[in-house]
């Protein structure tokens, strides 16, 4: 199975025709998508300016796509060799107890959904490596009151069965780590998300 590295190159390679480039950039992102599979492919369609179906597309569109997914996920990677090195201190200095931070990023280590998006066509438009170190200065700096990486205020709540249960981001669409919200943050999410099941009773 070839890794991210090895794909980056065929969407690269002049020499591959345009249909097996696109593919080979849809694959990337198994390896890694930020905002999910599908929302992260409808972000780059939509910034890069090509159709999610597009079979015979503009090469230098792919390329400046996969620009943009390579400088987020270098973004990610140095973000997560910084946290795997602070754990290992803690661990030398006896720190062994998981927190919510640390629950959440054994959940998105290697960076797929790391700002997952419930909605595939609701989703930041900034560029990527921008949202991205946004989140890392949220998950840096501590607990806030809105959004990591739109600083929005409408904080909702994501019910079971929904694709991100807890809270998601009312404006942005991105489902936002627990552990960078305010006990008051959650627990106003949670009380609308109730209001609004009584009222649909």
């Amino acid at each position: 199975m070839a890794g991210f590295r090895s794909l980056a190159r065929q969407v690269r390679d002049p020499g591959c025709d345009t249909a097996l480039r696109r593919y080979s950039l849809r694959k990337c992102l198994e390896r890694f998508a930020p905002y999910g599979h599908r929302a992260t492919w409808d972000h780059l369609c939509r910034r890069h300016r090509f159709g999610p179906e597009d079979r015979e597309l503009d090469p230098g569109r792919l390329i400046a796509a996969l620009d943009e997914l390579e400088e987020a996920r270098a973004v990610w990677l140095a973000y997560e060799e910084e946290f795997a090195a602070r754990r290992r201190r803690e661990k030398q200095e006896g720190l062994r107890g998981l927190g919510a931070l640390d629950d959440w990023h054994r959940r998105v280590w290697g960076g797929n959904g790391v700002v997952r998006c419930g909605d595939p066509a609701v989703h930041p438009s900034d560029p990527l490596p921008e949202v991205l170190r946004r989140l890392i200065t949220a998950l840096e700096r501590g607990p806030g009151e809105g959004c990591p990486v739109c600083a929005g205020p409408r904080i909702e709540w994501a019910g079971p069965g929904e694709p991100w249960h807890g809270p998601v981001c009312g404006d942005c669409g991105v489902g936002v780590p627990r552990a960078v919200l305010t006990s008051g943050a959650l627990a106003r999410a949670r009380e609308a998300r109730s209001r609004s099941l009584a009222s649909a009773a």
